[in-house]
């Protein structure tokens, strides 16, 4: 709340588990909304949005297959619209009142990270804040967690823009991540980690250290999290592709965007269109 702005892109990272929950409810075509509390004032706010209720992880069963685990989602039936509860990367989510907000982890950092640059983000009146959530003890004190410093710092080292304006902050936690030598094996063997292993979610955790797994960004939008994907760097109408570089070699599909350029599977056209939805071909 203290560092959301109007024209910021705020980055929320819950490794264990609420972001990667949600990159992997998006992934399925769900609207996933966050909501702070998992009482009976959640069940009245998912009846209010016509959506079903993610419940605790040891309450899943076949009539509420949906939870904050992320093994358990990528097990259950795909929903159009899930509300999901969590304490600590729910309730920041749900508490940011300006800018666009953003669900990151590690198996999504890499898009994260793309999709601000071709947002136009980390330049001036435009500043990328990223939030390691952390977790709670027991006397809802706040409890830093590995995981999540360093999932910030797999977002921020994917970032394409300088870091002269960075925070210190901002730095140690790029440092962390590129330093590790076994990221995977840190989440792992973290607090955090090895307390869901104990409890009998090791999966949660495997499903959260699949590297660059997801091309998927959800993004907040009305009360929401909905999948987006990185932006293709845009070119000039009538400019044609891979000129001076020989031959195009390969093809890749790109998401219909309403905002951008279509990519589209076919022959080369050598010809560009407009923002309307023409199909644009780039060589990769």
């Amino acid at each position: 709340m203290e560092l959301a702005s109007e024209g910021a892109c705020v980055v929320v990272v819950d490794v264990l588990s609420f972001t990667t929950a949600v990159t992997v409810a998006v992934e399925h075509g769900s609207a996933v909304f966050p909501y702070p509390w998992r009482d009976e004032s959640a069940r009245g706010f998912a009846a209010q949005h016509d959506a079903e209720l993610a419940v605790g992880r040891r309450m899943v069963d076949t009539d509420n297959p949906w939870s904050l685990s992320p093994a358990a989602l990528l097990a259950a039936p795909k929903v159009a619209r899930l509300v999901l509860p969590s304490p600590n990367g729910s309730s920041i989510a749900a508490s940011v009142r300006q800018g666009t907000v953003v669900a990151g982890c590690l198996r999504n950092a890499t898009a994260v990270g793309k999709w601000i640059g071709g947002n136009g983000y980390g330049q001036p009146g435009r500043p990328v804040v990223v939030i390691a959530a952390g977790e709670k003890w027991g006397d809802g004190s706040l409890r830093p967690c590995l995981e999540d410093l360093l999932g910030a710092g797999a977002v921020l080292a994917a970032l394409p823009v300088d870091d002269a304006h960075w925070s210190p902050e901002a730095r140690a936690a790029r440092a962390a991540f590129a330093g590790s030598t076994d990221v995977v094996r840190a989440v792992r063997d973290c607090g955090s980690g090895v307390e869901l292993s104990r409890q009998g979610f090791a999966s949660d955790v495997d499903v959260a250290v699949e590297l660059a797994a997801s091309t998927v960004v959800p993004v907040l939008t009305d009360g929401a999290f909905r999948a987006e994907r990185p932006l293709r760097p845009r070119r000039r109408a009538g400019q044609r592709c891979g000129a001076g570089r020989g031959a195009l070699r390969s093809w890749r599909r790109a998401p219909r965007r309403d905002h951008g350029v279509v990519l589209d599977d076919g022959p080369p056209s050598g010809r560009y269109g407009s923002d309307s939805g023409t199909a644009v071909w780039c060589s990769t």
